[in-house]
């Protein structure tokens, strides 16, 4: 269920902080040398999305996602506040010793609840490279992002190992072998866990297509841990200068999750997942382009089992330099053994002002009308509140808005 939520103005004030002090950082490099340290770098990269919006039956916004989906369709349809921001220190001249990067990311976060707001440290590692026993290794520990291909339009990287670790990078094949040891801490009811992941990475298997492997194996602490294990195969290819296109096919059992990150940790080996996804993304025109984004799964276990399926896309045409209009549509399904279909459809169209005509120019500032429709059994399942979170008892919801996300 996506909860209905009020639009607070305090973590749009830290947002725009952070924003203004990692502008100054990319354009003019803070001009370190006044500041005595002409022998560092520092970067900055980061993300940013926010907006207000209601429904036609509330002042609240509400968004749309179906119970047991494995993501929702993200155009004017979130309801969340979120900013990321990456600040990368690193000595400009290491004169022939090894490279070190300090990497620290601040993050904000406002959602649906009363007192859903995150002001958090989502990665702070050190990553060093040249090292006269490796020198065309790197290595890295601390707490880190650690991400392959997504899908912008769902908001989903289908490759995610995040989380507190050590590893390393080798080149091999063309390619690069990742290997990493994670450690997640006990949370609630959950039990800590361990988690090995190896990767394999961006080897050439065609013109302009390339392969990555990724492996995991996970296990819980505890008398109610348990193991499990994960298999990830992706084929990125390039469809010419401006178009490309990826193919995924997932496994997990018990603890381990089809992203090759922790799944539940205390789940037994009659858990078992799989997924295969197709995401294409391309800019047909200057002017014209688009993602859309095929999916099947199914989840098994002893309680049961359920098939999920989606269907979606996103398209963008630009009738001058800086205005264009989004569309998207997405259909979701999932289907529980013996039992009722879940189905959400949803549709957004969004007038938008655009840093520049391609699909991925950003910023964007976007005027957005929803349209959602969904079942009784998708409402049944989203609980009390109903899908839409207004507790109304319907199967439709229309939520307008305005939303800014941008990126650099």
């Amino acid at each position: 269920m996506q909860a209905a939520r009020r639009f607070d103005i305090a973590p749009i004030v830290i947002a725009a902080a952070l924003v203004a002090l990692a502008a100054p950082v990319r354009a003019v490099d803070l001009s370190l040398e006044k500041l005595g340290l002409e022998k560092v770098s520092l970067e900055s990269r980061g993300y940013l999305r926010a907006g207000p919006g209601l429904t036609s039956r509330s002042d609240h916004h509400a968004c749309y996602q179906l119970p047991g989906a494995d993501f929702k369709y993200r155009l004017g349809n979130e309801c969340d506040l979120y900013g990321e921001f990456l600040f990368t220190v690193a000595p400009k001249d290491h004169q022939g010793g090894p490279g070190l990067k300090l990497n620290y990311m601040p993050t904000v976060f406002d959602g649906t609840g009363d007192h859903d707001q995150r002001y958090k440290t989502a990665q702070f590692y050190v990553e060093g490279s040249g090292f006269g026993f490796a020198p065309e290794a790197s290595f890295w520990i601390g707490k880190r992002f650690h991400r392959g291909a997504d899908v912008h339009i769902v908001d989903t990287y289908f490759e995610k190992l995040d989380g507190d670790g050590a590893g390393a990078s080798l080149p091999l094949l063309g390619g690069k072998l990742d290997l990493a040891y994670y450690h997640n801490g006990p949370r609630d009811a959950a039990p800590a866990g361990h988690r090995l992941n190896a990767w394999l990475r961006d080897i050439p298997v065609n013109t302009g297509g390339t392969l990555n492997v990724l492996a995991g194996l996970t296990r819980g602490e505890g008398s109610n841990g348990k193991a499990g294990a994960s298999l990830s195969v992706r084929h990125h290819q390039k469809l010419g200068e401006t178009s490309d296109n990826n193919v995924w096919f997932q496994v997990a059992q018990g603890s381990g999750g089809l992203d090759g990150n922790f799944g539940d940790l205390t789940a037994g080996s009659d858990v078992k997942r799989w997924r295969l996804v197709d995401g294409y993304q391309f800019q047909l025109t200057p002017r014209f382009g688009g993602q859309a984004i095929a999916m099947i799964g199914q989840r098994e276990s002893d309680a049961g089992k359920e098939t999920v399926t989606s269907l979606g896309g996103r398209v963008a045409y630009a009738f001058t330099r800086h205005f264009k209009v989004l569309g998207e549509v997405g259909i979701d399904r999932v289907k529980p053994e013996g039992g009722p279909a879940r189905n959400l459809t949803k549709l957004t169209i969004a007038p938008t002002w655009s840093k520049g005509e391609a699909f991925g120019a950003r910023p964007e500032l976007r005027l957005f009308v929803t349209h959602a429709s969904w079942n009784q059994a998708a409402d049944a399942a989203a609980g009390a509140g109903g899908l839409a979170g207004l507790r109304d008892g319907k199967t439709s919801g229309t939520s307008v808005g305005l939303q800014l996300e941008t990126w650099w």
